[in-house]
């Protein structure tokens, strides 16, 4: 008999700015266990850990939030079964009036300080501390790398005309309601037909028009790869200062060197994400990278969150490495 893998599931710490300034979170109480936690809930069948996240954050509080940065996931039994819980912080957008039901009968909008003390589990306080030790998200910046397109050998034509293979069209697809989750203002993609290919599905899904790009283009011949990773690590801190929240797709000789220069956490080795995954790569210390089985195996490449610089600090020196937080 195959071995039962653990219960999954996702969940948020919301936040909202606070009337007296800092900001608030959101707890919720579940009379069936009289206890205080964090927003959370199982996942669908074949749904991604970020997808549900940011349903079950809407169906138990009615906010409707964009998630920002990765969490510590946690781990602990319930009823005799592993059970496995991912986490982000999200900016609460919208909220429509909450209605007590048989899942959550209240909601509380407390301090993370505060709701540290309140909830009735230790991993959610220790998930809420980490939140309260995080720098203030001011923008969010999917970066995503083109899905599969075959082999760049046996295609004969110019390589930016190379498209999508079958795979890469059913990655483009499960890619978009992954994506979408961020409520992107922009798409913009590198001129490779490939990578314009990888995020047609969320463009359709969201009304929004494809921006092309030339700073995430790979290096051309007789041009230096430091040159083009300094372009695009400026325009992704462009980006993060100018929208709230923008999807990228770029390839994988530019993103990697350009979040390395970016965020200054480490080599570009660092930041290489595997073929068809979706995640956070690399992430902090005791915070997994996002798998799941199929499909969601079948989504590419990573979510950057990214912090803005503030606007009196711009033209001030600032430089990029403190523009980027990993997730």
């Amino acid at each position: 008999m195959a071995p039962v893998g653990p219960i999954r599931a996702a969940g948020g710490v919301v936040w909202r700015p606070g009337a007296r300034g800092g900001v608030e979170v959101c707890l919720v109480h579940r009379p069936r266990y009289d206890d205080w936690s964090l927003p959370k809930g199982k996942l669908d069948a074949r749904e991604h850990p970020l997808a549900a996240a940011v349903r079950e954050v809407q169906e138990e509080t009615g906010v409707h939030a964009r998630p920002q940065l990765r969490l510590p996931s946690v781990r602990y039994r319930r009823e005799g079964q592993p059970k496995v819980v991912d986490f982000w912080s999200m900016r609460a957008l919208s909220t429509v009036r909450f209605t007590a039901n048989s899942e959550v009968d209240r909601i509380r909008w407390v301090s993370p300080e505060t709701a540290a003390r309140v909830v009735t589990y230790p991993h959610d306080a220790r998930v809420l501390r980490h939140f309260t030790g995080l720098p203030h998200v001011t923008a969010v910046i999917a970066v995503v790398r083109h899905a599969l397109a075959g082999k760049r050998g046996t295609w004969t034509g110019p390589d930016d005309a190379r498209p999508l293979d079958q795979a890469g069209r059913a990655q483009a697809r499960s890619l978009a309601p992954v994506l979408a989750q961020v409520r992107p203002e922009l798409i913009r993609s590198a001129s490779a037909r490939r990578c314009t290919q990888t995020v047609e599905p969320l463009a359709a899904r969201l009304d929004l028009p494809i921006e092309i790009d030339s700073a995430f283009d790979e290096p051309k011949p007789g041009q230096d790869p430091a040159d083009v990773a300094i372009s695009a690590a400026t325009r992704l801190a462009e980006l993060a200062i100018e929208c709230e929240a923008v999807v990228v797709s770029s390839q994988g000789k530019v993103i990697p060197p350009a979040l390395a220069r970016l965020s200054g956490l480490g080599s570009a080795k660092a930041w290489v994400t595997r073929r068809a995954r979706v995640g956070c790569s690399p992430s902090p210390a005791g915070i997994s990278p996002a798998r799941t089985a199929s499909p969601t195996d079948l989504v590419p490449r990573s979510i950057v969150p990214v912090v803005r610089v503030p606007r009196s600090h711009e033209g001030g020196g600032v430089s990029p490495e403190r523009v980027i937080l990993r997730a």
